[in-house]
């Protein structure tokens, strides 16, 4: 029941995470943010629960198994369940091809798409009728030059989603997937009207129309979605773009 759940975030000191936390808290559900930056994030658990959201911190990273076994056995031990997982956690770095190192890759790699793996896996040990979202992006169908290790992270989370959701089906958990194109997180104001014209939404991407999906995703009547992506990019996706 919406209200009642247990929510986990990952990467929810800033940004899309942050957000997400957010909408959930003001829910009424108890929102447990996970990110590896402690000091942000408890920084902004204090400001959530000055507002008298239900938020508890939880410094991890998602990338290390020990870390995220440890993660989910002590969340379900306090809450005794777990509801929703919104994976969201990652990292872009990108570099030229030809620069790219065995660390720079497995970086990369571990920290987009091996969390993915493990924090679902965790999670759904806890989880009966649950939701998991994995944040995908925009960049796993297509690409700007020099953002292979990022784009290979995000393909994989998309196959990645739609496997889950078949394993996971006897548990009655659905998998579904978001892939946002260009969201905003800190200088929206600053942005050029060249920015927002180029989408057929004729503006940039926010943080909340991240959220809202993963509310609507993670609703429980809405359980006859899963193994889906669902793609939020302001049409950018649909446009063909050719010089003339």
């Amino acid at each position: 029941m919406i209200g009642q759940r247990t929510v986990v975030v990952t990467g929810a000191a800033s940004g899309i995470g942050l957000e997400v936390a957010k909408m959930y808290g003001s829910l009424g559900e108890h929102v447990h943010l996970v990110d590896i930056n402690e000091e942000k994030l408890i920084q902004e658990v204090n400001t959530l629960k000055g507002k008298g959201i239900k938020a508890s911190a939880h410094t991890c990273d998602v990338g290390r198994l020990s870390e995220v076994e440890t993660l989910f056995k002590t969340i379900s031990a306090e809450m005794g369940k777990i509801d929703v997982l919104i994976n969201n956690a990652g990292k872009s770095e990108f570099k030229s091809i030809w620069e790219v190192s065995e660390m720079d890759w497995l970086s990369v790699i571990n920290s987009n798409l091996s969390s993915v793996f493990y924090c679902s896996r965790e999670a759904a040990r806890y989880m009966e009728n649950g939701s998991i979202v994995n944040m995908c992006s925009s960049r796993a169908f297509m690409s700007e030059d020099n953002t292979e290790a990022y784009s290979a992270s995000k393909g994989g989370i998309h196959a990645l989603t739609h496997s889950l959701s078949v394993t996971f089906s006897v548990k009655n958990i659905t998998v579904n997937a978001i892939s946002p194109g260009w969201i905003e997180t800190e200088n929206y104001q600053e942005l050029r009207e060249v920015d927002h014209s180029q989408h057929l939404s004729n503006r940039v991407g926010k943080p909340a129309d991240i959220a809202r999906a993963c509310v609507f995703l993670t609703d429980p009547q809405n359980n006859f979605i899963t193994g889906e992506n669902l793609i939020i990019d302001g049409g950018m996706t649909r446009k063909m773009i050719y010089e003339h």
